[in-house]
């Protein structure tokens, strides 16, 4: 297993599960995503009344998940992400609207996901089957 395998993964989904804390209280958030693999940044949209949105302001520390629906115990696969939340840059917002050509009639307020550690699961090459990683 390598990082190779872990951005496929990535690439073959679009939802994220988005965890943000402020002032010890949890909330989290389902994102569509774009994802950087040169950089390892997900790049999302969200509205700055949100609360995940007005929490990441506060605390720009987050967590995610992104994973495969099944009951299948051999199929299971996820990665758990945890970094720091920014506003996205000129080339990350390029490459969210390259993934969703129809938010450009949105206008949205795009954020970047920066991963500083990923867990990847991959129970199709056994039982618990890991890698994880820092960036």
């Amino acid at each position: 297993m390598s990082k190779d395998d872990v951005v496929e993964f990535i690439e073959s989904h679009h939802l994220l599960s988005l965890c943000t804390c402020r002032d010890n209280e949890p909330w989290s958030a389902s994102c569509f995503y774009a994802f950087d693999k040169k950089n390892f940044k997900f790049i999302i949209s969200s509205d700055k009344k949100t609360k995940h949105l007005q929490n990441l302001l506060k605390n720009p520390k987050f967590s995610a998940t992104i994973a495969l629906e099944t009951k299948e115990i051999g199929k299971i696969q996820g990665v758990q992400i945890s970094g720091v939340f920014k506003q996205a840059t000129l080339s990350e917002k390029a490459l969210y609207l390259k993934n969703y050509p129809f938010a450009l009639a949105l206008n949205p307020t795009l954020w970047s996901l920066h991963v500083k550690q990923i867990k990847y699961t991959d129970n199709r090459l056994g039982f618990g089957k890991k890698l994880e990683f820092e960036l």
